[in-house]
């Protein structure tokens, strides 16, 4: 009877030793479920990006170990204001948003994206580098979120339901902003900024509630308002720089591998949102005016180019109206960060 009992506990113990070893294997590879919100369903960030990024990619590449589930914010009936809070909140894990909606909270985060200031795509990424940090400390500290990325929508134009020649005819006109710093800048233009959700930007400009509309150029493109718009006035006043940000413990909860699955696969997202971007202005530009266009119907908007006047018009503006105005209302503090991370990048400072 003592050999089977010696041999019975030498199994069990063999069994236990096994189950010891293999129990923190198991845990790093439970799947983790995250459930996303993205952008505006229509547009080609969340259709060609941001969807399938969550949808398929990422369970792909981790083999599994990351499933995840995202919609639009058109889909979910949310407007961008709302979406940071509902990740604070643990209502979604992950988020993809504006700065400017969320710059209610703090207007330290309109800091990489003031109206007007960078108007190259290459410069507006040494800012978005340069101001991370910064957006990162307050994202974890206001929304108890991890920032993992900042990428590009196409340049912010204007879009206008009448004439208009140059930046002089903009004084007087109700133009419609989603943020705080394109107002500063159509108020120092001399117009009258009007807030205007996104989708109900065209019947905003077919009843004259709003003379102009400012958003990116293949956003306008592809909601059609070159149906309602008469002249596409092409003066650069933004990027339209979004986040895509987690909740911190929902972060704190996956294994070391899923954190380094998602930063590298995350990273790579980023890189071809940035390349992809500044390739669209050129393409939409051309769509809504009529010009060569492979991927939808043409549009008869007349194109109208700053002038060199108008640059210089613009800079302005920038500098003695968008920020300044932003660095009142962000704060000493704020704007000497801002002087130290962006302001030697554009030879400027935040007074």
């Amino acid at each position: 009877m003592r050999k089977p009992m010696r041999k019975q506990l030498g199994s069990l113990l063999l069994a236990s030793a096994v189950t010891l070893v293999s129990a923190p294997l198991l845990a790093a590879d439970t799947p983790a479920v995250i459930k996303a919100v993205g952008t505006w369903g229509n547009l080609t960030n969340y259709s060609k990006h941001e969807g399938p990024f969550w949808n398929t990619l990422i369970n792909e590449a981790s083999g599994g170990s990351i499933i995840g589930d995202i919609k639009p914010q058109t889909e979910l009936g949310l407007k961008g204001f709302e979406i940071m809070r509902l990740v604070k909140n643990g209502v979604f894990d992950f988020a993809f948003g504006l700065p400017g909606y969320v710059a209610a909270e703090n207007a330290i985060f309109e800091g990489a994206d003031l109206s007007s200031l960078t108007q190259d795509i290459e410069t507006e990424r040494k800012v978005a580098e340069a101001y991370f940090p910064t957006m990162a400390e307050n994202f974890e500290s206001i929304y108890n979120a991890k920032l993992l990325m900042l990428y590009p929508f196409p340049s912010q134009t204007l879009w206008c339901n009448g004439a208009v020649a140059g930046i002089q005819d903009l004084e007087g006109k109700k133009i419609r902003v989603y943020s705080t710093s394109l107002g500063d800048f159509v108020e120092g233009a001399g117009g009258v900024s009007v807030t205007v959700p996104f989708a109900e930007v065209i019947p905003a400009l077919e009843k004259g509630v709003v003379d102009c509309a400012i958003t990116g150029t293949m956003s306008a493109y592809k909601a059609n308002w070159q149906q309602v718009a008469t002249h596409a006035y092409t003066l650069r006043v933004g990027w339209g720089l979004a986040f895509g940000a987690m909740n911190m413990d929902k972060w704190n909860s996956l294994s070391d591998n899923q954190k380094s699955i998602l930063e590298t696969e995350i990273a790579a997202l980023n890189e071809r949102m940035w390349t992809e971007t500044a390739t669209e202005d050129e393409v939409a530009i051309a769509c809504i005016t009529g010009g060569e266009c492979s991927i939808g119907e043409k549009g008869s908007m007349t194109l109208v180019e700053p002038s060199d006047a108008d640059q210089q018009a613009l800079q302005d503006i920038a500098n003695n109206h968008v920020l300044a105005k932003w660095a009142a209302r962000c704060g000493e503090e704020c704007a000497a960060n801002w002087n130290k991370t962006v302001g030697p990048l554009l030879g400027l400072e935040a007074k």
